[in-house]
């Protein structure tokens, strides 16, 4: 049995990264939900998967005020623009051709804080994945997590929160300053590539060995590149692993015949009769359950 995660929400039955998204996971019934933040260009921490706004799942409405000259705003990067034309956006119109969404006109782009005040009285797991890459420079790698860190710290839930991240060194600066939250090392197959830059300087040709090396207390890699052997490799370096992202049961079965610890899926309603009775810890320092 495993921890059973909603992948941006339940993305695959509602807008992904929406409060009605998560809502919906919820009423479903997951032991985490999984979202991805970046920062406005007031220094606000917002959801949204990609850095540059997506017509796939947004739309723009009017601008945040008469004449002004970035509208419209789908295109452009969530660092260039403020909360407020952010927020601006419909978030819950447009149906993912991939998926069985049902819309939710209207659905803006949340905060952070806004989704902390939605899930804080709840006893679900935070996922919050950094958007970042390696093209940044540090400081603002820096400068994202403290501001994700302050939010989930300021909300409580800074101990059942999880920090996760392609971009490695978001890793090694939330070990080196905000050490209380667990650490998940996202990794797929396209960042494990021999010169790769999405690693913080380590070698990917042992993933869970790099994982283990940046102070990860948990390995993420996309389902296609999850075999027997990495998940007992993880497991003997005390690294819990959780697989994304798995839709089918019968390929949820299979993994979970590997000993994975979790499963991030679009569709959680799937996935409910293999949930564990209990969620694993978060304490960054806990290892592998016995």
């Amino acid at each position: 049995m495993v921890e059973v995660h909603g992948h941006r929400g339940a993305r695959g039955l509602r807008p992904e990264n929406t409060l009605p998204g998560f809502a919906h996971a919820l009423e479903l019934g997951v032991d985490a939900i999984e979202l991805d933040v970046g920062m406005s260009a007031d220094g606000t921490v917002v959801l949204n998967h990609d850095q540059t706004l997506s017509p796939v799942n947004l739309t723009d409405t009017a601008p945040a005020w008469p004449g002004d000259p970035a509208f419209p705003y789908v295109g452009k990067r969530i660092r260039d623009l403020t909360a407020a034309q952010l927020r601006t956006l419909d978030a819950g119109s447009r149906r993912h051709e991939a998926f069985t969404q049902i819309p939710v006109p209207g659905a803006a782009i949340p905060t952070l804080a806004e989704t902390c005040a939605l899930l804080a009285p709840t006893a679900v797991t935070l996922a919050v994945e950094l958007k970042t890459d390696p093209g940044w420079p540090v400081e603002a790698v820096e400068r994202l997590t403290a501001a994700v860190a302050a939010v989930l710290t300021s909300a409580g839930l800074a101990g059942r929160s999880r920090i996760l991240a392609f971009d490695w060194r978001v890793l090694t600066v939330a070990l080196r300053d905000h050490p209380a939250f667990t650490r998940v090392a996202l990794i797929e197959r396209k960042t494990a590539l021999p010169g790769t830059t999405w690693l913080a300087g380590l070698p990917p040709g042992d993933p869970v060995g790099a994982a283990a090396e940046i102070g990860a207390t948990v390995l993420s890699p996309e389902r296609e590149m999850t075999t027997p052997d990495l998940v007992a490799r993880a497991h003997a370096r005390d690294l819990r692993v959780a697989v994304w992202t798995v839709n089918a049961p019968e390929e949820a079965a299979r993994l979970i015949g590997y000993g994975t610890d979790a499963l991030v899926t679009d569709y959680p309603d799937r996935l409910q009769h293999l949930r564990a009775p209990t969620a694993f810890p978060d304490s960054p320092t806990s290892g592998h359950p016995a």
